[in-house]
């Protein structure tokens, strides 16, 4: 006669759900600029003051790059993830993503959610075209990171002709010089990518000063959109507001301008699905 000496039991667990999410963001950036921009950018805002950030402390790419992989298993502690995607560094970071996408996937865009942070398509601008490029771009990025939205960062972005040739045994740098087609808008010699970052941040002055500069820089923005694709403002006028641009069911928006806000939205989604998530059942 069989005997049955095994009792399996359903404990309606997902065990590729991670249910202890904390109000953490992790940044994963390679980039001191950058992540010292998204931090001081977060720590400012008086809405995130519970949140923890984790952010490489490396001062090189490389460095960087080992210690994402070191705490890429922490990110399931997280409710919100920041990659940067820019093309220079994503070969170095590919493999390490595709991991932390497979240990979050399950969450995203439900107790968990990713922004990415980038430099758009190689051929952005050419052409007088930016619809065009712009979503392929996107959609590969949506199947890479089920991003909740995209920033588009224009100081990220260089023209093929601007990123200086590297051999492997260089250590791998990241440019700081202002890409070229922005470069009129800033005219001091000594004037870099970290300097204009933290200027128009500015997270040591006051609310006005904020304010201010923060409209000067979607002018500088809304300013050389119009040279690049004169008469066409309804195919980016979005960009430029809070809610962003849709392309189907692609969103983009312009980095740093509202990032805080999304940072903000998504976190209290994020905590707000948990709530909402029915407790597991007993053993």
């Amino acid at each position: 006669m069989y005997e049955d000496k095994y009792t399996i039991t359903d404990t309606k667990q997902d065990i590729l759900s991670h249910q202890q999410r904390r109000d953490r963001i992790h940044v994963l950036t390679v980039d001191p600029s950058l992540g010292e921009d998204v931090c001081e950018r977060i720590r400012a805002d008086k809405r995130l003051k519970r949140c923890t950030l984790i952010c490489p402390r490396a001062t090189t790419v490389r460095g960087g790059v080992d210690e994402i992989e070191r705490t890429a298993q922490e990110t399931v502690s997280s409710r919100l993830i920041l990659f940067d995607v820019r093309r220079l560094t994503m070969p170095k970071l590919r493999q390490i993503f595709n991991a932390i996408v497979g240990y979050n996937r399950r969450d995203f865009n439900k107790s968990c959610f990713s922004i990415c942070i980038g430099d758009g398509p190689l051929a952005l601008f050419q052409n007088g075209q930016f619809a065009n490029p712009f979503v392929p771009h996107l959609s590969a990025h949506r199947v890479d990171f089920h991003p909740a939205v995209f920033f588009f960062d224009p100081f990220l972005h260089y023209e093929p002709d601007e990123t200086p040739l590297q051999s492997m045994d260089d250590e791998f740098l990241i440019p700081h010089t202002i890409p070229r087609r922005l470069a009129p808008y800033f005219k001091s010699d000594d004037m870099t990518v970290p300097l204009i970052r933290q200027y128009f941040r500015a997270v040591d002055k006051d609310d006005h000063t904020r304010k201010t500069r923060r409209n000067l820089l979607r002018h500088v923005y809304k300013k050389r959109l119009a040279e690049t694709l004169p008469g066409r403002e309804s195919e980016y006028e979005d960009l430029l507001t809070r809610g962003g641009i849709h392309w189907a069911s692609e969103k983009m928006n312009l980095y740093p301008l509202y990032f805080e806000d999304w940072v903000y939205d998504l976190m209290r989604q994020a905590r707000r699905n948990a709530d909402l998530k029915p407790p597991a059942a007993a053993t």
